[in-house]
């Protein structure tokens, strides 16, 4: 995540984001028409997972207000060289690294297990702060190709969110604010998130708070925008081709 590029590098980066942001909420702004929904009722979080630091910055820049990260170690390192963002937390995360991701990320999209409610729970108290939980649910049903290959994406199963929601709205130091789901490798899209729509509605009636839905990729958010999708997370299409792992 060094940023050991020339000062024409970077004006060429910078242009490069700007056109591709551009192409972005062009294309978001037409899924939501052809949806019958206001032209600016979804949220883009720009997944920043490998990119460097001064790709952050160019972003919030170009007006892009919200940021995240799904690994742990690089959210710790970019979150505080870039503060005047929300930060959000999409990756899977395990309990020992809930305070460090509390002290950085003001929403977590993963909470898929009552261990790690708790764990969230201590830190946030502890951090004297208010986190935002979006429950991550498994769509696996809708993917039985990449279920077969026992790489599932994760989450709860939908039968099981109203106990994690309970859970999560009655935790000290945090706030239920609705669902994240992945769509299946090899499902149909919208099959899969009109299955999360289900879930979502279900949740609010219980709920009324929850009103986030988190879907949709590069690949897939016009499926997503179509079935309700209130923030929608985007990588490749913003940033690019995703440098390898450091």
């Amino acid at each position: 995540m060094t940023d050991a590029v020339t000062p024409e590098d970077a004006v060429d980066r910078e242009n490069q984001l700007r056109d591709n942001l551009r192409a972005v909420r062009e294309r978001l702004q037409t899924a939501c028409v052809a949806a019958g929904r206001a032209e600016d009722a979804v949220t883009l979080v720009a997944i920043t997972k490998t990119f460097p630091i001064s790709d952050v910055r160019a972003l919030a820049a170009l007006g892009v207000h919200d940021l995240g990260e799904n690994r742990e170690q690089e959210l710790k390192v970019k979150a505080p060289d870039c503060q005047d963002v929300t930060w959000h937390f999409v990756g899977q995360l395990q309990s020992n690294k809930a305070r460090s991701v509390v002290r950085c990320a003001a929403v977590v999209h993963s909470v898929d297990r009552s261990s790690l409610v708790k764990a969230l729970s201590r830190a946030a108290v502890e951090e004297g702060k208010t986190l935002r939980c979006l429950l991550q649910v498994s769509l696996a049903a809708y993917g039985p190709a990449e279920a077969a290959t026992g790489m599932t994406r994760g989450g709860v199963a939908p039968d099981d969110v109203p106990a994690l929601a309970a859970e999560v709205a009655g935790a000290d130091g945090l706030e239920l604010g609705g669902v994240m789901a992945v769509a299946p490798l090899g499902s149909d899209p919208d099959e899969a998130f009109a299955g999360l729509e289900s879930v979502a509605s279900r949740l609010r009636s219980e709920h009324t708070g929850a009103d986030w839905i988190s879907a949709g990729m590069s690949g897939d958010l016009e499926a997503a925008i179509r079935h309700g999708a209130t923030h929608v997370r985007l990588g490749r299409a913003l940033l690019g081709t995703r440098p390898p792992l450091g």
